[in-house]
């Protein structure tokens, strides 16, 4: 005795769906059966062992330079902190670069491939709704790209036990990375649903990641060129070279280089080693803060503004930023403060070396990214909707 399914008629509600549980099973079923199929392929755990021995050889060589560097008596840049530091911004950095480009591989054909196997229509005439399969789709890929993330995990504790680093640096560097990958996900799955051909929604993919890692970028700095402004300075000396030396018995050719000057006001630490002077005049200077939102949505930039530093250089007597992450959190904070707080003797003050951070900007960023992911997801699911009023010529139905 056989029995036959029913399908309901289009634009019908399917049994169940309206309940949140039963949309949810649905969701769950997609995602159990595309990470059967990649448990079964013997490519995935070549990948991951791949990827274990590439984060494995990157922790070494940056411990090992360390190591040679301070036996050579040469300061690495991290003082006393240990190689903590360098280990966990040169994995952070490896991680983010190559779970950009591993994330799309996941997500850019997870429809598209399945249009051009002929299988999504098989799927569509059942009882999934377009929501269901994309979010299934969706979920399958983020997790299939967080299994990458996790086995970087014990190299980035590793570099946080060697000192220098607190363990929320890791905490917001983890849950940044996986917000960033899904990001990533989401893009590539919303792009596999709109493209007929898997090959073309895998290059759209890869340029739409290339735009934020890159294209970013370039618009900054096509912005600054464009954002003229100018800024009240004056002149800044260099107490170290004797600028106020007032002594008689001087050298007369440092009294030619560097004339006896008032002492400035602002000066009230005898170790400052720099102090403005003179009368304020109007400087050109590069607008930077009417363009920095564009940096925002940069991968880079966004996961370097969250991670709470607190100065790891100036445990060490150092005044200046020395972590690759830590170098990109400052150059944004830069960019956001504008030439009337970094310009050299903007206002008659000395430039800090040091910029906290009081408005982050990795909230506008990630809020774009969700944005552009959001949209793209939504035009995805407006093409997965069945009956198809009209498919582009060449499309595979089954």
């Amino acid at each position: 005795m056989t029995t036959t399914q029913q399908v309901p008629a289009p634009g019908a509600p399917a049994p169940g769906a309206g309940r949140s549980g039963g949309y949810a099973t649905a969701v769950v079923a997609v995602v159990g059966m595309e990470l059967r199929q990649r448990l079964r392929s013997r490519g995935w755990y070549i990948m991951l062992a791949v990827w274990f021995g590439l984060i494995w050889l990157v922790t070494a060589l940056s411990w090992m330079s360390w190591k040679a560097q301070s036996g050579y008596g040469v300061d690495p840049g991290f003082g006393a902190a240990g190689p903590g530091p360098l280990i966990f911004e040169a994995v952070l950095a490896f991680v983010l670069l190559f779970g950009l480009l591993v994330a799309p591989a996941f997500s850019a054909n997870a429809i598209s491939g399945d249009r051009a196997a002929g299988t999504l229509a098989i799927m569509q005439v059942t009882l999934l709704r377009p929501g269901q399969l994309l979010w299934g789709k969706f979920l399958a890929s983020w997790i299939a790209a967080l299994a990458f993330l996790v086995v970087s995990v014990p190299f980035l504790v590793f570099g946080i036990a060697q000192g220098g680093l607190g363990p929320v640096y890791i905490l917001v560097a983890l849950l940044m990375l996986a917000v960033e990958l899904g990001v990533v996900c989401a893009l590539g799955v919303g792009i596999s649903a709109l493209a007929n051909r898997p090959l073309f929604s895998i290059v759209v993919t890869y340029l739409t990641v290339a735009v934020l890692a890159f294209g970013t970028l370039i618009a900054f700095g096509l912005g600054m060129a464009l954002s003229n402004g100018t800024v009240q300075a004056n002149q800044m000396h260099y107490q170290g070279m004797e600028v106020y030396q007032e002594e008689p018995g001087a050298a007369e050719a440092d009294q030619e280089l560097y004339p006896a000057v008032p002492r400035p006001t602002d000066i009230t630490d005898e170790n400052d080693q720099y102090a403005c002077f003179g009368p304020l005049v109007e400087q050109p200077a590069a607008r930077s803060e009417r363009v920095a939102w564009m940096l925002a949505m940069n991968p880079f930039v966004l996961v370097a503004d969250a991670i709470p530093y607190t100065q790891t250089a100036a445990a060490a007597g150092n005044h200046q930023p020395t972590a690759l992450f830590e170098t990109i959190s400052q150059g944004a904070r830069y960019a956001q403060a504008g030439p009337d707080t970094t310009y050299s003797c903007a206002g008659g003050k000395v430039s800090p070396e040091y910029l906290e951070q009081k408005t982050p900007l990795w909230p506008l960023g990630l809020g774009l990214q969700l944005l552009a992911a959001a949209a793209i997801l939504a035009g995805g699911w407006r093409a997965l909707r069945t009956p198809a009023g009209k498919l582009a010529k060449g499309t595979r139905i089954a």
